[in-house]
């Protein structure tokens, strides 16, 4: 049997990894050294690590975030911003997912709030979990449409399905009627099962009264905040850092 035969036979299965793999060991003498046993597992390592990281752009490409290149190791820890180094890195090692905990960034406009939840759930992805970011207004309008065109019970069982969700700016905007009983119901089909992420300005101590809904707001601070992370950040804006760095370099 000839290199061509195989050669087709792997683009027949969509071996990609497979056959790049192959293609490199024909083409290095330096393999006919190795056994069958080692050679063949390279080349099933080579496939295996194509498939992963086939499913890290898939799910990257699904996830909607917004900023795919937020990397923890470039998260800016000036003393300014008074952000505990070691809890962040302590997160990052997503033990978090696995006990289904969640996390909430505070900090005002500008501080990297979204810059940190878009890090970690990048982080995420690469470990092969599923993640999806949605800005909190975006969120609830969403839903509002789904009551309408009779979609909403999919809509719920789209948002359950992600070991991570990450819901960006909460607080930004007022809430209208049923908002609150609407960001309930995602929360509780997550609670206990996947985790979740929340960016706000507002301090913790004033989602109570925003909520503007005393029983609706005692369920959802019950099953977000006494299982959270809490991370404040203080300090400038880094937009206007990074326009002062840019404008002082000229």
């Amino acid at each position: 049997m000839d290199h061509t035969t195989i050669i087709n036979k792997l683009n027949e299965l969509s071996y990609q990894g497979f056959k790049e793999s192959y293609l490199h060991q024909i083409e290095d003498v330096n393999y006919d050294t190795l056994s069958f046993e080692d050679r063949l597992y390279q080349l099933l390592d080579a496939q295996d690590i194509f498939l992963r990281n086939k499913r890290i752009t898939m799910n990257h490409r699904l996830s909607k975030i917004k900023d795919k290149q937020a990397a923890i190791d470039a998260i800016d820890y000036d003393p300014k911003r008074k952000i505990n180094k070691a809890q962040i890195l302590a997160l990052a090692g997503l033990n978090f997912i696995h006990a289904q905990q969640n996390i909430i960034i505070t900090g005002k406009t500008g501080t990297g709030k979204s810059y940190m939840a878009q890090a970690l759930a990048n982080r995420a992805i690469i470990d092969g979990y599923k993640a999806y970011y949605v800005r909190t207004p975006s969120l609830l309008e969403e839903i509002r449409i789904s009551r309408i065109d009779g979609t909403y019970t999919n809509l719920l069982k789209k948002y359950s399905r992600f070991k991570l969700l990450v819901l960006d700016d909460f607080g930004v905007a007022p809430m209208v009627e049923d908002d609150a009983t609407n960001l309930f119901e995602i929360i509780e089909d997550r609670t206990e099962i996947n985790s979740t992420i929340i960016t706000s300005q507002l301090p913790v101590s004033d989602w109570y009264n925003y909520l503007n809904n005393n029983t609706i707001a005692d369920a959802i601070l019950d099953r977000i905040v006494h299982s959270s992370h809490r991370i404040e950040i203080y300090g400038p804006s880094m937009r206007i850092v990074k326009s002062t760095i840019k404008t002082d370099a000229y």
